[in-house]
C-alpha cells in the first residue's frame, strides 16, 4: 500500500503549479512551459478551447431570441442583473457558485472558466511610470514599491511583443513608450478635442491614441500562434474567432501547450496551499489542496514552486485560507496584513457633452480603443487638496436621433430614415484609490460556500480622497468642454458601489520590509519564498492606468527569476 501512495503522489507532483488561468496565470504558465518546467494549471472553472467554445462569437443581433435581452427568470440568479446580456451570458456568474459576504457594498465580478477575465477585459495597455511608482514613497501613502520602471521596462516590452499592442507613442515621462503597431486613429471630434487642450493648457494635458491589445500588423510570432489581424467588430467580450486581441485562450495557453510541458486542470477548486514544516521543507510550501467542482473529491498536487494568480480577492481568499502550525493566521502572515489595504480604480465621474460642428462627417466602421487622458492632476507636484489623481477615457462619435413622438407614415419615416444628429463627445474618470487599511477581506467564522471553504468578507469603501478627486474630475471636465466649446454639458459623480469596474488590487502587497508587506521585489511571499503572486493582489498601489499590461509584466519578470533560482537550487 506504501508504494501505491508513492506511486499516487509522484503523479501528482510537478515542477511548477499555477493557481488560475486568466492573463497573469496564463503568462506564468507560457513563461514556466517554454523554459521547460512541468507545469500544472488550476482553474476552478469550465474549460474554454479557443474558437470553439466561444458561442456567440460574430453573431447579428437577430440571431439571438430576444435580441441581447435575457428573460426575467434567468436573471434572478445573478448579483449583477442589469449587467447581463444573451451575447455574453455564458461567462457570467451565478451567485450560488460561490457566495461571499457584502461587510459593505461591493461589485465583485470574476471569471470562472479557463482564460478567466483575460476573455472579457477592455485591452487597454498603458505602461506606468516612475511618477506611478514613486508615489506611494513620495506622498506619504502605503508603503515603498520595492520596484522602479527600470525594473519593469523590459519586461513591459517582452510581453507587448508578443501580446500584440496597437497605438501610438507620445514621448511623454508620465506614460513612457511601448512596443505598438499602428494604432486606432483618433475621430474627428477627438481630434478637435485634443487640439482644444494643447491651446489651451499648454501642452500640460495631452488626449492620446489608447493603447489596446489588438494586432493591427501581425508579426511572425503573432502568426506563430495561429493569430490574425483585428476585425475591428467591437464583439470582444464574446470571444475572438480571430485572435485578434490578446487572450490567455488565443495567446499564452495554447503555446504553453506546444512545449509538451504543460497540464490544464479546469473544475479545480483551490482550497488552500499546503505548508509543510518538516526539516527538508523548512519555510517552504508543498503543494496545493483542491476540490474537484464536479466530484466534491479533495485532492493534493505538489511542486516546487507555486504561482498564485487566481485573481486579487480570491488570491486572497486562498492565502488567508492556508493556515498551518507555522502560519495560523494564513500563509505568510506573520505581521498581519494578508487581505488589507485592498484598493481598486475609481470611475465614479462620467461627462458628455455635444458639439455643432463637422456636419459634414460621420462615422464609418469600429474602433476598438478609444481615445486616453494620461493623468494630469498631481504628477510633478502637489497641486490639489487630494493624493494622487486620475486618467481619463475619451470616446466620440456621431449617432443618429429618431423622432417616434409622431404616428402612421411619419413614424415609420422617422425610424427608416432617421436624421444624423449632432457629434457627441463622452469621458470617464480612472481615479487611483489610495489604500487604506480599513479597506479590507477576512475569512467569514463560521458561513462557507458549496465547497465548504469559508465565504470571503468583503469589507471596502469609498474615502473622502476619493469624493474629492471625483468631484475634481466633474469640474475640469465641465470646464474643459467649455473651453472647446462643447454644448449640452452634463458630468456627474454616479456613486457607484467600489468594485463596479473591476480593477481589484492589493491585500498581498510587495515591499522591501517583511513587517510591512507580503512580498518581496520579486513577488516571492517574504515567509515563504517558494509562492509568489503576481496577480492584482501583489499591487502596493494602483495607478491610473488599467492594470493587467502591468500584471502581465509582472508574472513574466517573477517567472524568469524563479526558474534562475531553481536552476541555482535555491528553490
Amino acid at each position: 500500500m506504501a508504494h501505491i501512495a508513492i506511486d499516487s503522489e509522484k503523479k501528482r507532483t510537478y515542477d511548477a503549479i499555477v493557481i488560475g488561468s486568466g492573463a497573469s496565470g496564463g503568462w506564468a504558465a507560457k513563461e514556466l512551459c517554454e523554459k521547460g518546467l512541468k507545469t500544472l494549471v488550476l482553474d476552478r472553472g469550465r474549460d474554454v478551447k479557443h474558437q470553439k467554445d466561444y458561442p456567440t462569437a460574430s453573431k447579428a443581433p437577430w440571431q439571438f431570441e430576444y435580441r441581447g435581452t435575457v428573460p426575467l427568470e434567468r436573471r434572478v440568479s445573478h448579483q449583477e442583473a442589469r449587467r447581463l446580456s444573451e451575447q455574453t451570458l455564458h461567462w457570467q456568474l451565478e451567485d450560488k457558485e460561490q457566495e461571499f459576504v457584502q461587510e459593505k457594498p461591493f461589485s465583485w465580478f470574476r471569471g470562472y472558466h479557463v482564460g478567466g477575465k483575460s476573455l472579457l477585459w477592455a485591452r487597454q495597455t498603458q505602461r506606468w511610470s516612475d511618477y506611478d511608482f514613486e508615489g506611494p514613497a513620495r506622498d506619504g501613502f502605503a508603503v515603498d514599491w520595492p520596484i522602479r520602471y527600470k525594473d519593469l521596462e523590459p519586461w513591459y516590452a517582452h510581453v507587448e511583443r508578443f501580446a500584440g499592442v496597437a497605438g501610438g507613442n507620445d514621448g511623454l515621462p508620465e506614460l513612457p513608450d511601448s512596443i505598438t503597431q499602428p494604432g486606432f486613429e483618433l475621430s474627428c471630434i477627438e481630434q478637435y478635442f485634443k487640439d482644444s487642450l494643447k491651446k489651451h493648457y499648454g501642452g500640460k494635458r495631452h488626449l492620446v491614441q489608447g493603447r489596446c491589445a489588438h494586432l493591427t500588423d501581425p508579426q511572425s510570432i503573432h502568426k506563430a500562434q495561429g493569430r490574425a489581424k483585428c476585425a475591428n467588430q467591437r464583439m470582444c467580450n464574446r470571444g475572438c474567432l480571430y485572435g485578434g486581441y490578446f487572450s490567455s485562450n488565443a495567446s499564452t495557453l495554447p503555446w504553453a501547450e506546444k512545449s509538451g510541458n504543460l497540464t490544464l486542470r479546469p473544475h479545480s477548486v483551490v482550497h488552500s496551499i499546503i505548508h509543510n514544516n518538516k526539516k527538508r521543507r523548512r519555510g517552504k510550501a508543498t503543494g496545493v489542496r483542491v476540490i474537484d467542482a464536479l466530484t466534491g473529491e479533495m485532492m493534493e498536487f505538489y511542486a516546487r514552486v507555486i504561482f498564485v494568480n487566481a485573481s486579487t480577492l480570491n488570491s486572497n481568499a486562498i492565502l488567508l485560507n492556508s493556515r498551518s502550525e507555522r502560519f495560523p493566521q494564513g500563509l505568510g502572515n506573520d505581521n498581519g496584513l494578508l487581505g488589507k489595504y485592498i484598493s481598486w480604480h475609481n470611475y465614479r465621474g462620467k461627462a458628455r457633452a455635444a458639439y455643432e460642428g463637422f456636419k459634414d462627417k460621420r462615422t464609418h466602421g469600429g474602433n476598438p480603443s478609444n481615445g486616453y487622458m494620461p493623468r494630469f492632476r498631481n504628477v510633478f507636484g502637489q497641486e490639489t487638496d487630494f493624493l494622487r489623481g486620475y486618467a481619463i477615457g475619451v470616446w466620440g462619435g456621431r449617432g443618429r436621433k429618431r423622432d417616434t413622438d409622431v404616428i402612421g407614415p411619419q413614424l415609420t419615416q422617422n425610424l427608416l430614415f432617421p436624421e444624423w444628429d449632432h457629434w457627441h463627445i463622452s469621458t470617464w474618470m480612472m481615479g487611483e484609490c489610495v489604500p487604506v487599511e480599513s479597506n479590507h477581506v477576512r475569512l467569514h467564522e463560521s458561513l462557507k460556500d458549496k465547497y465548504g471553504i469559508p465565504q470571503l468578507v468583503i469589507s471596502c469603501d469609498w474615502t473622502e480622497n476619493d469624493d474629492k478627486m471625483v468631484q475634481d474630475y466633474v469640474d475640469q471636465s465641465v470646464e474643459m468642454f467649455e473651453k472647446a466649446g462643447f454644448v449640452n454639458i452634463e458630468a456627474k459623480d454616479t456613486h457607484s458601489l467600489p468594485g463596479s469596474d473591476i480593477h481589484e488590487m492589493g491585500g498581498v502587497r510587495m515591499g522591501h520590509d517583511p513587517n510591512t508587506s507580503l512580498l518581496n521585489k520579486w513577488n516571492q511571499m517574504h515567509q515563504c519564498e517558494n509562492v509568489f503572486v503576481t496577480d492584482g493582489a501583489c499591487m502596493t498601489s494602483t495607478g491610473t492606468q488599467n492594470p493587467t499590461l502591468t500584471f502581465m509584466a509582472i508574472t513574466a519578470r517573477a517567472a524568469n527569476y524563479a526558474l534562475a533560482e531553481m536552476k541555482k537550487r535555491n528553490l
